[in-house]
């Protein structure tokens, strides 16, 4: 077994597009494979994100889907890794592992300062794959959201 993670773009739209459409479902949303792929489309031609594919020989496994920010007090770049899956049957493979590594591998070559990401409360698996990778919880902040 062979697992390598490489940038992608519109050459494998729809390949990213069924697994972002995965990634919704997991996160409760219905499967909507229109929209899913409309949304990576859109992503992709306005080059707004960065999306990582991980492969096992050559099959598409699982992604990382990375959003660049800045932080205006340290006048730099911040990338936020907003999506991530591994798909069932090659979980706890070190998939995202890979994802995680490459996504750091590729914020550290832009010049970005850190690399931010959120995850539930109740998912201390991800959590502790995070900590052992090196990542550590804001503390002592909030994050507030406005519905609009």
């Amino acid at each position: 077994m062979t697992t390598f993670v490489r940038r992608t773009g519109l050459t494998h739209l729809d390949t990213v597009a069924h697994l972002f459409d995965l990634y919704r479902v997991f996160y409760g949303k219905p499967s909507d494979p229109g929209l899913a792929r409309d949304f990576i489309r859109a992503r992709m031609e306005r080059d707004e994100s960065v999306i990582l594919l991980a492969w096992v020989d050559d099959a598409a496994v699982g992604f990382t889907q990375l959003y660049p920010a800045f932080s205006s007090v340290s006048a730099s770049r911040v990338w936020i890794l907003n999506d991530l899956l591994v798909l069932p049957e090659a979980r706890r493979n070190g998939i995202a592992r890979a994802l995680l590594a490459a996504a750091a591998e590729f914020a550290r070559e832009d010049g970005a300062l850190r690399l931010e990401l959120e995850t539930d409360h109740d998912n201390p698996a991800a959590q502790a794959l995070y900590r052992a990778m090196g990542w550590t919880p804001y503390e002592g902040t909030l994050r507030f959201r406005l519905p609009l």
